[in-house]
């Protein structure tokens, strides 16, 4: 089965196995979806993640999920930027996500970074997702 938005696809996963409480969720390999995840990760919003092969030989990346007294750390991941509506953004207009305790996640012409890194390093992007 062919994935079309692969970062959709792994945030849906992250979402959907919070709601049912899973430590751990699986997502299919790619180098986009370890940016996101190394985004994550460094925030605190994941524990971490490993990559893993399933029983077929194919490469996974296994998820680590977060929880604070036993509510998840993410409370809203959603997609911003879609493939059939790229949204753009300078750091000079782009939102803060919930005052300042959210994040938006950025690809830049420097890398996939938080805003708060873009905002230091005055660079804007593709706005890739915001997670509070």
């Amino acid at each position: 089965m062919t994935i079309l938005d692969p970062i959709g696809d792994l945030l849906t996963r992250i979402r959907n196995g919070q709601r049912i409480g899973m430590t751990v969720v699986e997502s299919p390999d790619s180098r986009a979806r370890v940016r996101v995840l190394d985004v994550l990760a460094s925030e605190g919003y994941i524990r971490g993640y490993t990559r893993a092969h399933d029983d077929k030989g194919h490469p996974l990346l296994r998820i680590e999920l977060k929880y604070l007294e036993r509510q998840p750390v993410i409370q809203k991941i959603q997609r911003v930027s879609k493939p059939g509506r790229r949204v753009y953004s300078s750091i000079k207009d782009l939102s803060l996500v919930a005052n300042g305790l959210g994040i938006n996640i950025l690809s830049t012409s420097q890398g996939v970074m938080s805003d708060v890194q873009a905002r230091k390093l005055s660079v804007g992007g593709e706005v890739i997702c915001s997670v509070f």
